[in-house]
């Protein structure tokens, strides 16, 4: 459903999959009929959103209120539509628990962020390094 919420609404909040959220993301991917919620089935919290109607999940340290700019069907090889879409969305709100600012700036590697990796796996963000970009 959330290609078709997208499509009504205009808009849609992305919420931060973490290491502490793994297993309700996990319950929230499966497949579900038109109008199921997804959040209550992965017993997760709704927290409201300041500028958009999609609540954000309440446990979630990060998420990114977008207002929907456009949607890409995908295709195989041969140039026929699948079951698959991109969402691209303007961000026009971030919330971010306080908890994870540190020196004025977002200490991601203490919010565990999850990543999906092919397959089943997944990895998770536990340390950050700092590279200076080359100015020549």
């Amino acid at each position: 459903d959330s290609v078709a919420n997208i499509q009504e609404t205009g808009e849609f909040v992305c919420s931060l999959a973490t290491w502490d959220l793994r297993e309700e993301m996990n319950v929230s991917s499966a497949p579900m009929p038109r109008g199921e919620n997804e959040m209550d089935r992965a017993k997760l919290k709704p927290a409201p959103s300041q500028l958009v109607k999609a609540p954000r999940v309440a446990a979630s340290p990060c998420a990114l209120e977008c207002k929907m700019t456009q949607i890409l069907q995908l295709k195989d090889i041969d140039g026929r539509d699948v079951d698959g879409y991109v969402v691209f969305g303007r961000v026009i709100g971030v919330y971010i628990d306080g908890r994870y600012i540190k020196d004025g700036r977002l200490d991601t590697a203490a919010m565990k962020p999850i990543a999906r990796c092919g397959y089943d796996e997944y990895a998770v963000v536990e340390r950050m390094f700092a590279m200076t970009r080359p100015t020549s």
